[in-house]
């Protein structure tokens, strides 16, 4: 399939968040030009008119659990240890392979309406939400999520050699859900399998000032040192949250090249605490946007995520000028590409990935057109992705979905699932 978008405003965000005037031409899976309008004899399935509309990468939701659709709006209202514990666990137990798979479904729904073009997903049974990743046309990069209850090393070693390589939208990576759900000889056996696979490792970390105290009762110390002891993150890696890093984490944040992955909107809801992004962008630390599932902040919006993660740093901070615009769309795009290891798919240039969308300028919140970057943080919605195309394959346009099947039906089947688990015994 060969597409030609003219007439676009392009912010590749190839030397950070610009604006240019131009063209951009997608063959199959990659983008085969981008730049100034140029002529051609080539032949294209479909010209599309973006009439002045901003075509830029997708946005790359670097922390989720697709499948805990099924909690929205169900366990609301309480601290994390509570909502994990009384509310979660209890539930999850009773999910299964097929519902993980369906409940992914509605999740890829929602993050290509808000223009979400690849997720970072921890979940149980990675291969559903992988099959539910090809079967839809979402890019999902799949990470383990052991715990003393769950998984085990051996499995997720069997599920990065399983996935990886078997398809161009899924990947995997190692993961653990927290050091409170796991044992040192877990975290032991893990980082003697990351050493032989030469690959990173990431994990919730320091979510919660509890967490962090729990920590140092058991260990003697703060997380990120502890996980540092036992050679974790010897390939890489990072953590999700990251509320309540020591200034000697973030300093082996720093030295390891290690992404901390925010989530504003699901750190507030738990009331939780709000990470100090600001503080680690001027040491120099890897950083990127995740929405968590929809079990603790209900929708998967970006939008919403990107001005939480600059309106809370200049509370914190007492600082307008913190947590700028500009910063906020490398972490959106770029950032959240390269700590989920999908460096083909962070830029607009020839040769990538065709994960891209298209931002729709003629409405009320986006006008006047004083400064477009500033719009999209600052005043966009979900209103605006006008088109999100994954893969070079268009799956949502002008409000409406081709991905095989209506979306009904997606919506039908989480209902019933929910139904199901919500009143089994």
């Amino acid at each position: 399939m060969k597409v030609r978008f003219i007439n676009a405003r392009l912010l590749t965000m190839k030397n950070g968040a610009h604006i240019s005037e131009g063209e951009l031409w997608v063959e199959n899976e990659r983008i085969s030009y981008v730049g100034e309008k140029k002529k051609t004899t080539i032949k294209f399935d479909r010209i599309i008119d973006c009439q002045g509309n901003v075509l830029m990468p997708g946005f790359k939701n670097a922390h989720t659990h697709s499948a805990m659709t099924f909690l929205r709006s169900y366990a609301d209202d309480l601290p994390l240890k509570e909502w994990l514990y009384d509310k979660v666990f209890p539930v999850e137990a009773r999910v299964t392979v097929d519902d993980i798979y369906h409940l992914s479904k509605l999740a890829f729904a929602e993050y290509v309406a808000s223009g979400i073009t690849a997720d970072f997903d921890m979940y149980y049974h990675p291969e559903a939400t992988a099959k539910a990743s090809v079967d839809f046309g979402f890019r999902t990069v799949c990470l383990g999520t052991v715990t003393k209850f769950k998984e085990s090393v051996p499995e997720m070693v069997k599920s990065f050699k399983e996935i990886n390589g078997k398809n161009g939208l899924v990947t995997y990576r190692l993961g653990f859900h927290a050091e409170f759900t796991t044992t040192e000889e877990i975290l032991i056996a893990l980082s003697q399998a990351a050493d032989e696979l030469k690959t990173p490792i990431f994990t919730h970390i320091s979510e919660t000032a509890a967490e962090v105290q729990g920590c140092i009762e058991r260990h003697g110390t703060t997380p990120v040192m502890y996980f540092e002891k036992l050679g974790l993150f010897n390939h890489g890696g990072g953590g999700f949250h990251c509320v309540w890093l020591t200034d000697e984490e973030m300093t082996i944040f720093k030295k390891r090249g290690l992404w901390a992955v925010t989530c504003p909107a699901s750190n507030a809801k738990l009331s939780s605490g709000v990470a100090p992004i600001q503080k680690m962008a001027d040491m120099g630390i890897n950083l990127a946007i995740g929405t968590d599932g929809a079990a603790s902040n209900n929708s998967l919006d970006f939008f919403k995520e990107m001005f939480l993660v600059t309106a809370l740093q200049k509370i914190i901070t007492k600082d307008p000028k913190a947590a700028n615009p500009y910063m906020i769309l490398e972490m959106a795009t770029v950032g959240g590409a390269h700590a989920m290891g999908l460096n083909n798919a962070d830029i607009l240039e020839a040769g990538k990935l065709a994960d891209l969308i298209m931002i729709d300028l003629n409405k009320p919140n986006m006008q006047p057109i004083n400064n477009i970057i500033k719009n999209l943080v600052y005043s966009g919605n979900i209103s605006n992705v006008a088109l999100t195309m994954i893969n070079g394959k268009i799956l949502y346009e002008n409000g409406q979905y081709f991905i095989g099947e209506p979306i009904e039906n997606i919506y039908q089947k989480a209902n019933e699932i929910t139904q199901r688990i919500k009143t089994t015994k």
